[in-house]
């Protein structure tokens, strides 16, 4: 299956001119939020090394959720 946005766990745009990383306070570069699951429409604006640990965040909740649910046949 091709990767693109669509199947990605967190949607990536700039962040508005000016604004500050949330978790650290440098200058943002990208305004994030999770597609689905349980952190589902959580955004916020980060620098590019903040943004990959939200990013990694997500997509670890999402593995960890899927291999979670048991299938009883």
């Amino acid at each position: 299956m091709p990767t693109n946005e669509f199947s990605r766990p967190v949607s990536v745009d700039f962040a508005p001119r000016g604004s500050k990383c949330e978790w650290c306070g440098n200058p943002a570069e990208r305004q994030l939020t999770a597609v689905g699951g349980s952190f589902h429409n959580e955004t916020g604006v980060f620098c590019r090394p903040c943004g990959e640990k939200f990013s990694q965040t997500i997509a670890n909740a999402a593995i960890s959720s899927s291999t979670s649910i048991k299938v009883h046949p």
